[in-house]
């Protein structure tokens, strides 16, 4: 779809989408997500231009299909894959993306820190991918040295990031906002530091003394983002792991920061959007979402569920997605999913269904409490459905019309069920459903009704 609109921007020095809509052009990607999300391309452009929508679209994804990310725009969904040194491989990642794709993942992030070479993982699911690729390219940076945090440069993090870039990733997580200052912060927390590239920034800087070296060379990141149009996801380091350290001195420390390097970004014309806390309870979510506008200027925010409680293990894809639910109410551009395996072990496809339905659930519920245009048609159309009993549409309309049909068959499977006017629930004479309130039914009611209070009128 893209490679004739990416021929014509090669060798311009910023072919970033924020560049063109701050001149003014409204371009092909812009257009088509317009058509989308169903709202106007002049609004879109607006949007990116002022920085409160991003569309990734880095130019050497081609068979890219342009989405956008912002409050003006749906909810959307990221799926988390990755390979790692213990368990999957290329071929299992490549199958999680199209299970992803498959079940509506609006992105995906490539995680991968080892089973295979990390290049040909991250360029076999870059070329597979129809939706934006994302990736944290400090695991590729720690794998460089053999693990040794100490001895990782600033010439380390620059190169693979610039490599990412070249190979198609769309944005990019960079841990830029955590400083040197900051860690003291940490002492009172239960949990500490839990964001793997937190933790690696933060093991350098206490061996060193030093400042983090992403915040240092915060503006040769952003040369290589406009040569290629990558976006920032600027990663929140210090984000709370547990309830308890939720909304601390850490926390906002780091997220003022992240407002800091947002501005510094779009200086030069370069999307971002800012990552979110990960465990926050329901009553400081709205507090978490406003703060983050407040300090970053309204940059679209992507978060991490926000779980609301720490005792389900196995069942965080629920104690997230009532958090994701949350904050989609109240602003939050695009959720991260979470699936059973979160704080357990890698996922495998089945956990990557199950979280991602669950976080598809949580978007599109956040979209009808924000009374988004035709949020809640699909809603409407199941209802109907279900109401008229045609099972077939009920399926089809659903977020999994698989598990919906497999749940239905396993007592009734029969095609003639499929028109049956009741389910194993009711069984064929206690469906409330079959009472049906016909338009000539009700006006004889209305009518005897008027009579009868005639009557007790008059008495």
């Amino acid at each position: 779809m893209r490679t004739e609109w990416i021929a014509k921007r090669h060798g311009q020095s910023n072919v970033s989408q924020m560049h063109y809509a701050r001149q003014g052009v409204i371009t092909e990607e812009m257009n088509y997500v317009a058509q989308r999300e169903n709202l106007p391309a002049e609004l879109i452009r607006e949007e990116v231009a002022r920085g409160r929508m991003i569309i990734p679209a880095n130019i050497n994804h081609p068979n890219l299909e342009p989405m956008a990310i912002g409050i003006a725009s749906k909810c959307k969904v990221n799926a988390n894959i990755g390979a790692s040194p213990n368990s999957s491989n290329l071929e299992e990642e490549v199958a999680k993306l199209n299970l992803a794709v498959k079940y509506g993942a609006d992105t995906v992030m490539d995680l991968s820190t080892g089973g295979g070479n990390l290049d040909t993982i991250r360029t076999a699911i870059i070329k597979a991918s129809p939706v934006p690729i994302g990736t944290v390219p400090i695991y590729q940076v720690l794998e460089s040295v053999h693990g040794k945090i100490e001895s990782l440069t600033p010439d380390d993090f620059l190169h693979v990031i610039e490599k990412h870039a070249q190979q198609g990733v769309d944005y990019m997580t960079i841990h830029a906002g955590l400083l040197i200052e900051h860690l003291p912060l940490v002492r009172s927390r239960i949990t500490g530091i839990v964001s793997r590239g937190g933790g690696i920034i933060a093991r350098w800087m206490l061996h060193h003394h030093k400042q983090n070296p992403l915040y240092t060379h915060f503006d040769d990141i952003i040369e290589i983002f406009k040569k290629y149009d990558v976006s920032f996801s600027l990663g929140d380091s210090l984000r709370p792991g547990c309830t308890h350290d939720a909304s601390d001195d850490a926390q906002l420390a780091e997220l003022k920061t992240l407002g800091q390097l947002t501005r510094r970004a779009w200086e030069h014309d370069v999307q971002v959007m800012v990552e979110g806390p990960g465990h926050v309870p329901m009553d400081q979510i709205e507090f978490n979402v406003k703060k983050q506008m407040e300090e970053c200027s309204e940059a679209p925010f992507y978060v991490l569920g926000p779980l609301v409680t720490d005792i389900a293990p196995g069942y965080d894809h629920i104690t997230s997605a009532i958090g994701a639910a949350i904050a989609g109410w109240h602003g939050t551009a695009m959720l991260c999913y979470v699936t059973p395996k979160e704080h357990l072990g890698l996922p495998n496809a089945e956990d990557v269904r199950n979280g991602l339905i669950a976080y598809k659930i949580a978007a599109h519920a956040a979209d009808i409490a924000r009374h988004r245009i035709g949020a809640r048609d699909r809603d409407d159309q199941l209802s109907e459905a279900r109401y008229n009993f045609d099972w077939n549409r009920q399926f089809e309309l659903s977020l999994d019309p698989e598990r919906a049909k497999e749940y239905h068959d396993e007592t009734l499977p029969a095609d003639i069920y499929k028109t049956a006017e009741f389910c194993s629930m009711c069984g064929p004479k206690f469906c409330p459903m079959q009472t049906k309130m016909d338009a000539d039914a009700l006006t004889e009611l209305e009518k005897f009704l008027a009579k009868e209070k005639e009557v007790v009128t008059q008495s």
